[in-house]
């Protein structure tokens, strides 16, 4: 019962940490906020969380955990579908997450930055120590599994006839929806956005376009910029 009160306190202070989060930024957001938020003095705040990247790293590992849930009811939905179906409807769900959870998109962003830089400098001991950035690790990589496993099944029932590696063409989807996301970040989870364009309308551009890549035998030229004579 004592672990259970802790866990049920420590999500309590997420989701206080969430609120404080989406109002002042994560860089701006203080400890003391975030207490306050959550209706306990900030000593005992820090003997749940040791540190604000702590306290960051846990709500960005129940934000992916959020995402995790997405992507398997999106594949139980669509099971009795076709795998480019399936494929895509985990792009848009993908997108769909990062318009509905700014907060927690910035969070990803942020954290998929960190840990895909060459630069160990940006994981500060905070962040190594944190539990939940251990989860984190543990897991990380599922969405890209997930999806590289519904374009696989495409292949099979021959919806998909792209010949390329199933994950490979895994990361060139991330690589689409990750623009997106980033452009939708700096935009203030705004529909309209740089150049006054339209975000639905970009999102409706990327899933076509992962459609035709997907349903197309495309060869990967070395030269494709060349010009001929």
């Amino acid at each position: 019962m004592k672990e259970e009160k802790r866990l049920s306190k420590e999500e309590s202070i997420i989701t206080a940490a969430e609120k404080v989060f989406n109002k002042v930024g994560y860089k701006n957001a203080k400890m003391e906020e975030v207490a306050k938020a959550a209706g306990i003095t900030k000593v005992t705040l820090y003997t749940y969380f040791q540190s604000k990247e702590n306290l960051y790293m846990a709500l960005t590992y129940r934000g992916f955990q959020k995402l995790l849930n997405g992507y398997y009811q999106v594949i139980d939905k669509f099971k009795n579908k076709s795998g480019l179906i399936s494929s895509l409807a985990l792009l848009d769900k993908f997108m769909d997450f990062s318009t509905e959870n700014f907060v927690y998109n910035d969070a990803l962003l942020n954290y998929f930055s960190t840990i895909r830089s060459a630069d160990e400098k940006k994981l500060t001991d905070a962040i190594k120590e944190s539990i939940y950035f251990t989860k984190m690790q543990d897991i990380h990589n599922l969405i890209f599994k997930l999806s590289a496993k519904e374009i696989l099944r495409g292949k099979k029932d021959g919806s998909i006839i792209n010949k390329l590696d199933p994950m490979f063409l895994s990361l060139h989807a991330w690589t689409m929806v990750i623009g997106y996301s980033k452009l939708l970040a700096s935009s203030g989870n705004k529909d309209v956005t740089i150049f006054h364009m339209k975000m639905s309308e970009l999102k409706q551009l990327i899933l076509q376009t992962a459609k035709i890549v997907l349903t197309n035998d495309i060869k990967l030229e070395e030269n494709i910029l060349e010009i001929e004579e």
